[in-house]
């Protein structure tokens, strides 16, 4: 373990970055007691900006320590492909035909659940829309739910218990719940086709285990605030009320899949994302406003993680491959609090000589602990951008989040490590 200069650099600057996204209030409340600069305290004040920022920083850093051209290089050679992928289907996903469709199918799930319709859709949110997750992608699935989860809870000004109870749990559901297929969930894509991960495998070795701690802890957060989504107000019609046309829902699913099947080859999707971008201009009258601002903050978050992620292999690499499976697990668990999941298995699969017990903790224990922090998971960002107002001064809490989505996960540890 020999660093070079920059790579020091940009694990402290990792460090920083991370340590910044649990202090955001900080500059926010600078914000309000500097008005002079109180547009950049703002900015820092964003968790979705934090990683660009720092990757900024350390592109600034690389231009006087290794010079313009390998600093250029470096930055050109990285992968950016997630990123734009989080973007266009997080458009796209939240785009209201898609969101009408989606609302139907939870109700209708929901009208065959014998308890409270708020109750029962509410699980339905929670439990079927992650699992959906392994086959729409994990951002699409996030995208979806915390949409639903939005207009349906908590616009109507739920208890803070319930906020962070919820986004826990949903955060660790889409994480562990897009493990039925081998192309959905990031951190497994990174290792599927270097490992022979196919469908029949990930439905034996993961998914059914992950369906069970879904629905557990799906089930166990209902029943906690039972009596609380039982008082809320119900909805007073199930819907918009304008009709959407069925070819409108038709057309907006194409697009969709045509992002999902296209989605390791970013020139194709992107250029149907302007496709779509143009449709839904041609036809405006079936849209609401298109998440275009919160989906490029969600990718800059991602960008940022990309180019400081790949300055970490000097040091998570090595730390990797020095376990035994049991502390590999464990250890995946939570370097994935402060890494990105899908670079952590990304970096194992590196490791050459590796048995199958050493496989499967590493991906379990990366979907694991894929919901303890905003920057564990690729589509975490997203629903963080989309919730993250209607909790109090308008920003989620970091700390409250990991100890919120502590609960679910431990229900995953148990699912992953005993079943």
């Amino acid at each position: 373990m020999n660093p070079t200069t920059i790579e020091l650099i940009g694990a402290i600057l990792f460090a920083i970055a991370v340590i910044h996204t649990f202090s955001t209030k900080y500059f926010e409340r600078l914000a309000h007691s500097q008005p002079n600069h109180s547009g950049l305290w703002h900015l820092l004040g964003e968790v979705e900006a934090v990683f660009g920022f720092w990757a900024m920083v350390l592109v600034v850093f690389m231009f006087f320590i290794i010079g313009q051209t390998s600093a250029i290089e470096y930055v050109d050679t990285r992968n950016y492909t997630e990123p734009l992928f989080v973007f266009a289907i997080m458009v796209i996903a939240a785009s209201k035909p898609i969101l009408v469709l989606a609302g139907r199918i939870v109700r209708v799930v929901a009208s065959v659940i014998p308890i409270d319709r708020q109750v029962a859709y509410f699980f339905t949110t929670l439990s079927i829309v992650p699992l959906l997750g392994s086959f729409i992608t994990e951002p699409a699935a996030m995208t979806l739910a915390a949409f639903l989860l939005r207009d349906r809870f908590y616009t109507q000004g739920i208890s803070n218990k319930l906020m962070y109870g919820t986004l826990g749990v949903l955060f660790v559901n889409i994480s562990i719940g897009g493990t039925l297929t081998p192309f959905a969930a990031p951190p497994v894509l990174m290792v599927a086709a270097k490992w022979g991960f196919d469908m029949q495998f990930m439905l034996s070795t993961f998914g059914w285990k992950a369906a069970i701690a879904v629905f557990v802890n799906a089930i166990a957060l209902t029943f906690l605030f039972a009596k609380e989504l039982t008082a809320m107000k119900k909805p007073a019609e199930n819907g918009p009320k304008e009709d959407m046309p069925v070819w409108v829902i038709a057309t907006h699913l194409l697009f969709l899949v045509g992002v999902v099947v296209f989605a390791h080859h970013a020139a194709m999707f992107m250029g149907l994302f302007l496709f779509f971008l143009g449709y839904t201009t041609a036809y405006s009258r079936y849209q609401d406003r298109l998440i275009l601002k919160e989906g490029l903050m969600v990718a800059f978050f991602l960008a940022g993680l990309v180019v400081l992620g790949g300055m970490q292999a000097w040091w998570l690499q090595d730390t990797l491959k020095g376990m035994s499976p049991t502390a590999l697990y464990y250890g995946a668990t939570a370097l994935t609090a402060i890494t990105d999941n899908a670079a952590l298995t990304y970096l194992g699969s590196l490791v050459e000589g590796v048995d199958d017990q050493f496989k499967y903790a590493l991906v379990a224990g990366a979907v694991t602990g894929g919901g303890l922090t905003v920057i564990a998971n690729a589509p975490n960002p997203a629903g963080f951008a989309i919730l993250q107002k209607y909790f109090n001064d308008g920003s989620i809490n970091a700390g409250k989040l990991f100890l919120a989505a502590l609960g679910p996960t431990l229900v995953a540890v148990l699912a992953f490590q005993l079943l």
